[in-house]
């Protein structure tokens, strides 16, 4: 599959065809390279159809059950038309003399010219005087019966087998999405919008399961019948069977035309489906954002574009592909009526029973229908492979760096000496953003870093984390290459409180423990208590039993950063990392978490990001960066004695920010003056 070739969905001069629209904006999110593009149907089909590999056993057991069904369910033509013979000889036999010869009939007829009546019944097995055998027609009418109800019993069962082997394959390839997110690095989710990964992860993967349970086990089946019914076809008239045969490379030829063109239409229909769900998501997320800033036309603007591009794209896609149906079926009908006419020209000619025309009729209608309901099935199977398509994507996507992790590396950890060894890294190759950066953090000391918006000072705590990994230098705690740890080992002995909340669907007490799941509701008292968290968790309904979400407004913006440091707090880390975590709490609020920190802290070593210097004036060591540079270190009393880069921060924001704002607004309206 290609997402930069045309679409056959026409568009006149100047408008944007929804291949085009979505393309660009899918290629930016995953990151493809001009001309680079997915890959196609087969490809994906194939792989598809190996994540069955585990459940082969109820496969073949599946697939055995399919052949007897068909087996029993082809040869009850057959016997319908020995029971047409049967009547048919019976109405025959009645009208000609008892006790005649049927050759000196035959020859009688032929005598008198009527050579089509005596080729007709040269064809059959007479008994002059008898009519209609019902004893025989009863056994033949209730062993098709009995025949039938076997292979619906088989088919039962088949369906059965094959609905546990999908929904296993299904719930397996939840799972190896889930456990691959948790391989992804920080950057994927950086690229990628939030909404579309949960497209992926919901709508695609259900999509995959819907098809699947639609078309698995009528495939099978199908496949099954066309073989059964043409060794049967075979066995009645090789020469009708040629023309049944005709229809094989018509339908191929509709079906590969078609679906090439409906695969690249789904395609397009998923990846506009993965934009709106992103469009909703950000708008939803939001939202007091956009009614704030009178945003609500243009969000729904932009949303009714980009729904109009899903519309185009399923339209397109649905009207694609429903086109195989009819001409498929056109095709079965053709064939049905020739079939019909040369069937009864042999019938006349003697070459051929009645039944045996009957069986072949229905045999017919058996060859074609499983080739028309493949071809129909075709259709679906196309948007399920487009969904499979990005899931793969998802799972193929560049994993974190392997872990290497060192024998007994982890047990050297103990006072947390933090050293950065000329370190350099970039998000992208064309920008470096720290160049050379070498610092070290004492144990039990207190570093701040401070600097203006994308000075490197997150990305410094980023790469402590391991969140990104260094391109080159390295970092060491305690002397050991941080590298050299697991992820889990080093951030088991890490905490951090973010700038941005984050509050799951679960009662205040359980938000508090996840810091520690072991702890004891005692200690998730401590820390609340040490972190000011009990002031208003009293006044709540429920107490520590009330339930809060990161969604919900039963906690104001500081309350809810009060509980991530609370988290920290019981966590009781070696190393702590705050980015601007008393960014949302009030003055007052700011005075008694910073107490609670300075509790925190003891005996540990924390870097502290900051824009309130405040909040920093008695951290051991205070960096000051720019461009990802460390312009300045030292202390507050240092810093403000060199007269530099800190001291300038420090008077804007408590001396001389109204002199600056007024010496703007003077320089502004000057301007606007001398204009």
């Amino acid at each position: 599959m290609s997402t930069d070739e045309s679409t056959p969905v026409e568009t006149s001069p100047g408008e944007t065809s929804p291949a085009d629209e979505i393309a660009a904006e899918k290629d930016a999110q995953r990151g493809l390279r001009p001309g680079q593009s997915a890959k196609n149907f087969w490809p994906s089909a194939k792989r598809l159809l190996g994540e069955m590999g585990p459940e082969r056993p109820y496969l073949l057991a599946a697939i055995g059950l399919g052949v007897i069904s068909v087996v029993l369910s082809v040869v009850g033509p057959k016997i319908l038309g020995r029971a047409t013979d049967l009547i048919f000889t019976g109405l025959i036999s009645r009208t000609l003399p008892a006790g005649a010869d049927p050759e000196q009939v035959i020859a009688q007829l032929r005598a008198e010219g009527q050579e089509q009546y005596a080729d007709m019944l040269s064809g059959m097995t007479l008994t002059p005087g008898q009519g209609i055998d019902f004893s025989a027609l009863h056994q033949v009418l209730l062993l098709a019966v009995l025949l039938y109800i076997v292979s619906a019993l088989f088919m039962w069962l088949q369906g059965l087998a094959l609905n546990r082997i999908l929904v296993r394959m299904v719930s397996r390839l939840r799972r190896e999405v889930e456990e691959k997110l948790h391989r992804l690095p920080l950057a994927y989710f950086d690229r990628m919008k939030r909404g579309e990964i949960l497209s992926r992860v919901t709508n695609d993967i259900d999509n995959i399961q819907n098809t699947l349970m639609n078309t698995v086990t009528g495939l099978v089946n199908s496949i099954l019948t066309v073989l059964g019914v043409l060794i049967m076809m075979v066995t009645i008239s090789w020469q009708l069977s040629l023309i049944a045969l005709a229809v094989i490379p018509v339908a191929l030829l509709v079906t590969g035309l078609v679906g090439s063109r409906s695969q690249k239409l789904f395609a397009q229909q998923w990846d506009a489906t993965g934009v709106v769900n992103a469009e909703v998501e950000e708008a939803y997320t939001g939202h007091s954002l956009v009614t704030v800033f009178g945003r609500r036309e243009q969000v729904g603007a932009r949303f009714e574009e980009r729904n109009d591009r899903l519309f185009r794209a399923t339209f397109g896609a649905q009207f694609v592909s429903s086109l195989i149906m009819p001409l498929m079926m056109f095709v079965g009908n053709v064939s049905y009526v020739v079939i019909a006419i040369v069937g009864g020209l042999r019938i006349v000619s003697g070459q051929m029973t009645l039944g045996d025309v009957q069986a072949f009729i229905q045999y017919s209608r058996q060859f074609t229908q499983p080739l028309s309901q493949v071809a129909s099935m075709a259709t679906m199977l196309q948007s399920g492979v487009a969904s499979a398509e990005r899931v793969f994507e998802l799972l193929d996507a560049d994993e974190q760096e392997a872990e290497t992790e060192v024998p007994g590396a982890a047990a050297t950890i103990g006072e947390g000496r933090v050293e950065f060894e000329h370190v350099r890294f970039s998000y992208s190759p064309e920008r470096e953003l720290i160049r050379d950066l070498s610092l070290v953090a004492d144990p039990g000391h207190t570093v701040a870093i401070v600097g203006p918006t994308g000075a490197g000072k997150t990305t410094l705590v980023n790469l402590v984390m391991r969140f990104y990994e260094v391109d080159g230098g390295r970092i060491t705690i305690d002397g050991t290459d941080i590298r050299d740890l697991t992820r889990a080992q080093l951030r088991e002995r890490t905490g951090m409180v973010l700038q941005d909340t984050w509050l799951f669907k679960g009662s205040l007490r359980e938000n508090i423990r996840y810091g520690r799941l072991d702890a004891t509701d005692a200690e998730v008292l401590e820390a609340a208590r040490a972190t000011h968290v009990d002031d208003f968790a009293r006044q709540l309904p429920e107490g520590y039993d009330t339930i809060v979400d990161d969604d919900e407004s039963t906690l104001s913006a500081g309350e809810k950063q009060l509980v991530t440091i609370a988290r920290a707090f019981l966590a009781r880390p070696s190393l702590l990392i705050l980015d601007e975590a008393t960014s949302s709490v009030d003055t007052r609020t700011e005075v008694l978490v910073q107490q609670a920190m300075n509790r925190l802290r003891e005996g540990r070593t924390s870097f502290v990001i900051a824009h309130r210097l405040s909040t920093i004036r008695d951290a051991d060591l205070i960096l000051v960066m720019e461009s990802g540079d460390i312009v300045e270190q030292g202390t507050h009393e240092q810093l403000l004695e060199a007269d530099g880069a800190y001291a300038r921060l420090y008077r804007s924001q408590f001396e001389g920010a109204s002199v600056d704002l007024d010496a703007e607004e003077e320089l502004a309206g000057g301007a606007q003056a001398a204009d």
